[in-house]
């Protein structure tokens, strides 16, 4: 594949991540609080994040592994960064959620794992045909600043997580309002913090898949949390009523 040809596969995925997110507007996903039986087969919350989350990584790794990747310190960083937020997703995050007995539509399994095969393929193709990355792009700003949003986004995501798992006792399936840190000023930091994580990601490799994955992540997660924001006004009378949905102050 010449690198214009992979342009426009990279241009046409990002065009559609911009369709899917006035679609999402419009249609709430139906999987955790949203979840709907009318969806077709379920399968359980936690194989169904593990299925979506995985494959990206098996996708990944073996363009890194099957081409002859140069395996220079920027390429070591963007690799760790990328598996060790899919390791999180795919294998801890599952494993801490209290969701006991909960399901989401298969249908939904499939379209998750579907978008993240297409970002491994964009991201391993990229990563082993097309970068250029030398040691000297550690001395960048793009890098820098990216990486520090990477981590931050990542810190907040991780510590909003934690705190919505540990609203749940042992054998609870209910939902609280969440409250302190960031769930002060807007309803999901979880889905903030991922969308700055992955808008780091797009800044520290300066690529085509880095924006792609973050226009999906944005397209994909502010509709979710407008979604679990209106949530949660029409199920809590008490919620707090200066709290936006995503971004402080804003949205």
């Amino acid at each position: 594949m010449s690198s214009t040809q992979y342009f426009y596969i990279a241009a046409a995925w990002i065009g559609i991540g911009i369709i899917t997110f006035f679609v999402l507007l419009w249609k709430t996903a139906p999987y955790g609080r949203h979840s709907r039986s009318d969806w077709g087969p379920m399968i359980s919350n936690k194989l169904g994040w593990f299925f979506m989350e995985f494959f990206v990584l098996v996708v990944l790794w073996s363009f890194l592994l099957y081409f002859n990747t140069d395996w220079n310190i920027p390429v070591i960083l963007i690799v760790s960064c990328f598996s060790f937020h899919y390791i999180n997703r795919s294998i801890i995050f599952p494993l801490r959620i209290k969701t006991k007995g909960k399901k989401m539509p298969v249908v939904i399994m499939f379209s998750a794992m579907g978008f993240n095969l297409m970002n491994g393929f964009l991201i391993g193709y990229f990563l082993t045909h097309f970068a250029t990355y030398d040691n000297s792009w550690l001395r960048d700003p793009r890098f820098i600043a990216g990486m520090l949003l990477f981590l931050g986004g990542m810190y907040i995501n991780w510590k909003s997580d934690t705190m919505l798992i540990s609203l749940r006792k042992p054998g609870e399936t209910g939902y609280t309002i969440p409250r302190g840190f960031l769930f002060n000023s807007i309803s999901c930091p979880n889905l903030f913090g991922e969308i700055i994580e992955w808008g780091g990601f797009a800044l520290l490799t300066w690529s085509m898949p880095g924006l792609a994955f973050f226009v999906w992540t944005f397209a994909n997660l502010v509709p979710r949390a407008l979604s679990h924001h209106n949530w949660y006004l029409q199920k809590f009378p008490d919620y707090p009523a200066q709290r936006k949905a995503v971004l402080p102050g804003l949205w």
